[in-house]
């Protein structure tokens, strides 16, 4: 289902890592088979992002097949030594993804810049743009690109695939304090199911698994320190007389 600021965009890049966190303990990476929605929500917030809002991921399309690759790396240690490692990464990725842009109700300092219209139409630039900062497919390593597409668009390689692939319990995503309002970061867990391709996500506040990660409070901006570009631009033009 699209909103009426939805964006839509296709991500790819040759390596992903969307790390399970269990992995980490031993130091050894191992991808995810899929994106989860808060990788998915860091790349949108790459391709644009304001504090003012914040990016709901409604569906992401797998299009190519699941694959993976297993790699020796020397991690960087800062202590000296020369440790090996092995991460395994999916191969040749590419994700139609769907999302929207909903109104950060826990920053009442930022209420004047509620510009649906405005956040909109940078968002659709800064999608054609290929994003404003860096695209990453889970880590710094894997870069990725992003390009304009119509959701749904384009053949993909579990179309009509006739059945429903479960993952199991993946992170689905953080809830920071900022988007919250509690003073408790803490990380949701969901049962991931892809359907001839598509994953359709639960929104974050309807999440059952959420687990306390530590305590957070949100980073105050005192209002002396925020001035309006909108009232600068109608200030600048204004002086000019359109």
């Amino acid at each position: 289902m699209r909103n009426r600021n939805s964006i839509e965009f296709e991500v790819y890049g040759k390596y992903a890592l969307f790390t399970d966190p269990v992995t980490k303990l031993g130091g050894e990476k191992l991808s995810y088979q899929v994106p989860t929605y808060q990788a998915l929500k860091g790349i949108t917030e790459s391709i644009y992002w304001k504090p003012t809002i914040v990016w709901v991921i409604d569906r992401v399309r797998v299009m190519n097949a699941i694959r993976m690759e297993a790699k020796g790396i020397r991690p960087i240690e800062y202590k000296g030594g020369n440790t090996l490692a092995n991460y395994t990464y999916l191969k040749d990725v590419r994700y139609q993804v769907l999302a929207h842009f909903e109104f950060n109700e826990h920053r009442e300092d930022l209420a004047f810049d509620r510009n649906e219209h405005k956040h909109h139409n940078i968002a659709k630039r800064s999608v054609k743009a290929g994003g404003r900062r860096d695209i990453y497919l889970g880590t710094r390593e894997c870069q990725g690109y992003v390009e304009p597409c119509e959701f749904g668009s384009g053949e993909g390689f579990y179309d009509n695939y006739g059945g429903t692939i479960h993952f199991g319990t993946m992170v689905h995503g953080i809830n920071y304090p900022d988007e919250t309002g509690k003073t408790m970061m803490e990380a949701r867990l969901w049962e991931y199911e892809m359907k001839d391709g598509y994953i359709d996500f639960i929104r974050p506040e309807d999440c059952d698994k959420v687990r306390p990660l530590s305590a957070m409070t949100p980073k105050p901006f005192p209002k002396e320190a925020i001035e309006s570009v909108d009232a600068l631009y109608h200030d600048y033009f204004g002086e000019r007389g359109d």
